[in-house]
């Protein structure tokens, strides 16, 4: 029985520990398939982690293995969980990375991962990812029953992810969720979500003291270096520079404030 298995993690491409978790999964389950999808997580960054996979997991195929080593926790008292939802499975720790996937319909189960007979023989303190979730990725993609690998949970981690708000008609508030390698903000503010705020009406953003205008529909739009906002693949609200970087010119960090704000929002209708 032959699976697909990705992987996420914050090991980096320097050391050997991705490269590991590929020879333990293949060394039980030949036949398997493996892809990676991103090996670059800063380092114990379980919400970028969060974020990445919740990004990535649905454009596989139906019962892909998504397996997921951000762990800070690691041999302390966190629990290795095994989850499995309509399409997919997902293995790692229970610290919050998997908060996407579990507040999300379609969830069946989610089991604490305790049966040692599917771990490596002898289990490192500091390596879960090698010892535990891949020899538990590779058998399950065997074929072995979920029901062998633990019991069901239902008291698991979920991250208080940040979600945006109202401030008044015409007017919102959220954060910079996400900053990926070219320098580009996702905030979290989803594409629906802003319809939902601003009708058809047109409308400002305002990061770090800087108030911008310009909404275009790819980074091609707008002038290099100019500031615009931009909705991008994940349908996030961005704030991007076209040949640059809004990292840099903002100074912004995850978790700064955006706003977003109508025309009609600075009136006074009190009069």
């Amino acid at each position: 029985m032959a699976h697909l298995v990705t992987l996420i993690t914050d090991f980096g491409v320097a050391d050997t520990y991705a490269g590991v978790l590929k020879g333990v999964i293949l060394s039980i389950s030949p036949a398997c398939s493996i892809v990676d999808i991103t090996h670059q997580i800063p380092p114990q960054d379980v919400r970028a982690a969060c974020f990445a996979l919740s990004t990535a997991y649905a454009y596989f195929p139906q019962g892909t293995i998504h397996l997921v080593v951000v762990d800070p926790g690691v041999g302390s008292k966190r629990r290795p969980l095994l989850i499995e939802t309509e399409d997919y499975f997902f293995i790692g720790p229970d610290n919050g990375v998997f908060t996407a996937i579990l507040v999300k319909p379609g969830l069946k189960s989610v089991i604490e991962i305790t049966n040692g007979k599917y771990f490596l023989a002898e289990v490192s303190s500091t390596f879960h990812g090698r010892d535990i979730f891949a020899p538990i990725a590779a058998h399950l993609a065997n074929g072995c029953p979920l029901s062998r690998f633990g019991t069901p949970v239902s008291d698991y981690v979920l991250l208080d992810w940040p979600q945006p708000s109202v401030i008044k008609p015409g007017e919102a508030q959220g954060t910079i969720i996400h900053i990926d390698r070219f320098g580009n903000l996702v905030t979290n503010f989803p594409r629906d979500y802003i319809k939902q705020i601003t009708g058809k009406r047109a409308f400002r953003i305002e990061c770090a003291g800087v108030v911008i205008t310009q909404i275009v529909p790819s980074y091609s739009y707008a002038q290099p270096g100019e500031l615009c906002g931009v909705f991008g693949s994940s349908n996030y609200l961005e704030i991007s520079v076209t040949n640059g970087s809004a990292r840099d010119i903002l100074n912004a960090r995850p978790g700064d404030c955006v706003k977003i704000i109508t025309a009609d929002a600075d009136r006074d209708v009190s009069g």
